[in-house]
């Protein structure tokens, strides 16, 4: 396929029936994490039923190039921000910019709902991702542990809009 070929960000609509390709998709965005991260990433729990009740519940947004999708983000809604959760570009895809647009599919989402800022956590052995979210404006907040560890396993990172 033409790597050049155009890719489109579209908010994932109500009748959505590709949950099988955008689990398939996490699993190959995350894989590289496997054995890097502890504990494992939750993506790992993800089947193709629970991301279609995460859609009813969060918005969800699909990069397409041609019928294939290359990207997916989810955010939940909260009182004065948006949480983004499962950001995924298809490994063969990263570094095109889709990551990007469709972080800032969410931040004019956010926006448009009178949001102050975006939320979001990544792991603290993740340090690209920390790099990453920073190029786009996010400023790390707090570190958190999971549960029965001692020690910090997630940053949460944060970024202000107006």
């Amino acid at each position: 396929m033409d790597r050049l070929e155009a890719v489109s960000i579209s908010r994932i609509p109500a009748g959505f029936d590709r949950w099988d390709d955008v689990l398939a998709l996490i699993m190959r965005a995350f894989a590289s994490m496997d054995g890097v991260i502890d504990p494992p990433s939750s993506a790992h729990l993800l089947t193709a039923d629970s991301l279609r009740d995460k859609a009813r519940r969060e918005t969800g947004f699909v990069a397409l190039r041609g019928d294939r999708i290359v990207g997916c983000v989810f955010a939940l809604e909260k009182v004065t921000e948006f949480y983004v959760g499962k950001l995924a570009v298809a490994p063969d895809c990263q570094g095109q910019s889709i990551g990007r647009r469709l972080m800032q599919a969410i931040e004019d989402l956010a926006r448009s709902r009178g949001k102050f800022a975006i939320e979001l956590q990544t792991r603290i052995e993740l340090t690209g991702n920390h790099a990453a979210f920073a190029r786009l404006g996010f400023r790390e907040t707090e570190r958190t542990a999971h549960d029965g560890y001692a020690r910090p396993t997630s940053i949460t990172m944060r970024k202000v809009i107006l």
